[in-house]
């Protein structure tokens, strides 16, 4: 896909793969919207863009408010123009056990993984003028239940079904509705992980993969795929093989 000249928006940019995301953009070209609740990290990105051949503009976010989603979505159309493709990143991830279940927690884990996405995405439907492809973040952590992410996983787990259920839906306005599932990414969030990550990956490597995913048309990217393959495996055994296993990873 030539990136150059189309325009994107992406949400949770401040950190981690969509700060890498949007870089890698800007220096093919693009014109990236930033939006996320860290303004300062955003106007900091727009500044690092400076010098490329594309750009950055700073759009602060709180993506759990419906009504700003709308706002800030038809201030970066009136600066941009339509927007082609968006990638809805916002997220956040805490390992959670049995002993310290917290149902506070979990509703801030799903109100930000996913009523973000959805608040979005009915943004983006109002808008569908050029509109290509929407890109959600999921993970592989939504495949199967794993210990240690049984709220984050089951976020993930919601948003990849949201998108399975409305693609049809998506494709016939002409829009690719997709799923991002990556392995393990060196990013703020999984530096909370205190067990070692399997087949870990740079954010960068993460944008790369995401920016060559474009150009297909499945309707899911994941990343590396000598890791995601396996999660994919655990997807089709039965319960009396995985939760053996599963007892056996985690000892």
């Amino acid at each position: 896909m030539n990136i150059s000249g189309k325009s994107f928006w992406l949400v949770g940019a401040s950190s981690g793969i969509g700060r890498s995301l949007a870089l890698q953009l800007a220096a093919q070209g693009g014109n990236v919207a930033v939006s996320a609740r860290n303004g300062q990290a955003l106007t900091e990105l727009q500044r690092q863009a400076q010098s490329l051949p594309g750009s950055i503009h700073a759009s602060p976010l709180d993506a759990t408010d419906r009504e700003a989603c709308h706002h800030t979505l038809a201030e970066i159309q009136k600066e941009l123009g339509p927007v082609n493709i968006s990638v809805l990143n916002a997220g956040v991830y805490q390992p959670m056990t049995v002993s310290d279940f917290n149902a506070q927690t979990c509703e801030h884990i799903f109100t930000v993984n996913v009523m973000s996405t959805i608040n979005c995405l009915e943004a983006l439907l109002q808008k569908v003028e050029g509109l290509e492809q929407i890109l959600i973040t999921g993970s592989v952590a939504g495949y199967r239940g794993l210990p240690l992410a049984g709220a984050y996983g089951a976020s993930k787990a919601a948003l990849i079904n949201l998108a399975e259920g409305f693609r049809s839906g998506f494709l016939k306005r002409g829009i690719q509705l997709r799923v991002i599932n990556p392995g393990f990414v060196e990013t703020p969030m999984t530096a909370k992980n205190t067990f070692k990550m399997p087949a870990l990956i740079s954010s960068d490597d993460a944008a790369k993969a995401i920016i060559a995913g474009l150009s297909k048309s499945g309707f899911e990217i994941t990343f590396p795929k000598r890791f995601t393959w396996w999660l994919k495996l655990l997807r089709i055994l039965p319960y009396y093989c995985y939760f053996p296993l599963l007892k056996r990873l985690n000892t």
